[in-house]
């Protein structure tokens, strides 16, 4: 795979197909949006999905850990679909997760989905981790923020014009000040770029990078004329 490297904050930050971000100066892995055990929160309420969307997430996640073999993993919130999920997490799949990330250090963000740490398995839980220059959240903040703003949460995707129309496809977004993470989980859908909840946030307009089999794809995006809040 060929990543991309970015520019923010005076620090090369690198953007991989796969959908996650790495900043090869600290060894940190950034991953969003797992969404571990959505299958098994929908079967809870009558919706029957195949029960393998934990496996089939935790499978692809360790191949971009073996092949960045990061010092520390980031998790940027609703790593689980529900504040219940670690519990349902099967333990075939908890052991592959300690045992994947090699003795790597690991830092839950709480989401909206995860409200609470994941229980039983290893790992640090905060609301947000501040490493100057970089905020890692799970929901960027409106209005002008400081760069060096790294979030997920949108499930950002864009479509790029072909000779043979459209292609969607998840991408992150970024500008001078933030980086919006794809969704990395199985069984996530994602949010077109041109909604005003997440063109809102990139008012100058943005960069977004669409994923590809083996590589990205960049497409600039216009200023968006969504007015922000007054922050």
């Amino acid at each position: 795979m060929t990543p991309a490297p970015i520019h923010i904050a005076g620090e090369r930050l690198m953007l991989d197909p796969a959908g996650v971000l790495v900043w090869p100066a600290r060894k940190l892995l950034v991953v969003a949006d797992l969404h571990l055990e959505k299958g098994s929160a929908f079967a809870a309420g009558g919706r029957m999905l195949p029960p393998y969307d934990s496996r089939e997430t935790l499978q692809r996640l360790a191949l971009v850990l073996r092949r960045w073999r990061p010092a520390r993993v980031v998790a940027l919130g609703d790593s689980f679909h529900d504040a219940g999920g670690a519990s349902r997490l099967p333990p075939v799949e908890a052991a592959a997760l300690a045992r994947m990330l090699g003795g790597a250090e690991l830092v839950w963000v709480l989401g909206n989905h995860d409200p609470v740490a994941p229980d039983g398995l290893p790992g640090e839980a905060v609301e947000e981790l501040a490493e100057a220059p970089f905020v890692f959240r799970h929901e960027a903040r409106p209005g002008r923020v400081p760069p060096g703003e790294i979030s997920g949460h949108f499930h950002p995707r864009a479509t790029m014009p072909t000779r043979c129309g459209g292609v969607t496809r998840p991408c992150f977004l970024a500008d001078a000040w933030r980086v919006m993470l794809p969704a990395f989980g199985a069984y996530t859908g994602g949010l077109d770029v041109a909604d005003p909840a997440v063109a809102g946030l990139f008012p100058r307009g943005a960069r977004a990078f669409l994923l590809g089999q083996e590589r990205l794809f960049s497409l600039a995006l216009a200023p968006s004329r969504a007015r922000l809040p007054v922050a």
